[in-house]
Formats: structure tokens, sequence, C-alpha cells
């Protein structure tokens, strides 16, 4: 076993690891979604999955999961529980049977109306540092995931 005489080097403070900044912004959000959330009765995973929706309605359970980065062991149990508060319906393609459709109820178009009149979360961002602040982290997330399966 080969030893050396260098000391070790200094510990990396936590604040200083950008995992953790990434980590602790999203607990942040989390806190400021709070109030939004619980008014309209749903968790952030299916605020984001109503989002989705609302973006491209009737789509398939893959193209969700893909979307929002979540296998379907995740996803469906969400889903379900979307389906059973009256927000969406999940239905097969008359097209390909092997895919599950989802599309939203007429209570689920309704709750972005509700959405769209409550207070947005404050970033304290001016535009143009929210849009690059935006940009870096869909930078990072991308490179995150080629790095991963890279690794494979």
């Amino acid at each position: 076993m080969k030893t050396t005489n260098q000391a070790p080097a200094a510990a990396v403070p936590l604040s200083d690891y950008l995992c953790f900044a990434v980590y602790s912004a999203n607990l942040a959000f989390g806190k400021a979604y709070k109030p939004i959330l619980e008014e309209l009765g749903l968790t952030y995973p299916q605020y984001i999955a109503i989002i989705a929706l609302w973006e491209e309605d009737n789509q398939t359970v893959s193209g969700l999961g893909a979307k929002l980065f979540l296998e379907s062991n995740t996803l469906t149990p969400m889903l379900k529980k979307l389906e059973a508060m009256g927000y969406l319906e999940r239905q097969r393609d008359p097209g390909d049977e092997r895919q599950v459709r989802i599309s939203l109820t007429k209570s689920g178009r309704r709750l972005r109306e509700k959405a769209l009149k409550m207070n947005p979360v404050e970033t304290g961002l001016a535009s143009d540092e929210f849009a690059k602040i935006q940009t870096a982290v869909v930078t990072l997330r991308n490179n995150l995931i080629k790095s991963v399966q890279n690794g494979e």
C-alpha cells in the first residue's frame, strides 16, 4: 500500500456544491408553491403533470413520462389519483391498444383558470436573469442525463 505525506485536501463546504444549490432551490420552490398547491388541492408533481396536459392534451402516458422525466411506476399512480379527483381520463388508444392516452376533463381545464387567477410565485429575478438561469438549468439537466447515459 502506497502512502503519501500530503495533508488531505481541505473539505469543500456544503454551500459550494452545485448539487446542494439545486437541491435546496428545489426545496425553496416547494415552499413557495405550497399555498398555491394547497388551494388547488394538488401535490407539486401533480401540478406539473396538469401543466403538461394544459400544454398538450390527449397525450400518451409514455409521452408524458418522457416530458416529466418520470418512470411509469411513479407516473401511473399519480395519474390514477388525478383521475379519481376528476381532473383527467385515461383511455386505451384505439389505434394502438398498448398505449394509454390521457385527456383533461372539464374540471381539469377549469383548474387552469383557477391557477391563472392565483398569485404567481415570485423569483425576484429580472426577465433576462430568469431566461439565463432557466437556460443554464436546462443545459445542466441535459448534460447530467447525457453523462448518466454515456456511463451505462
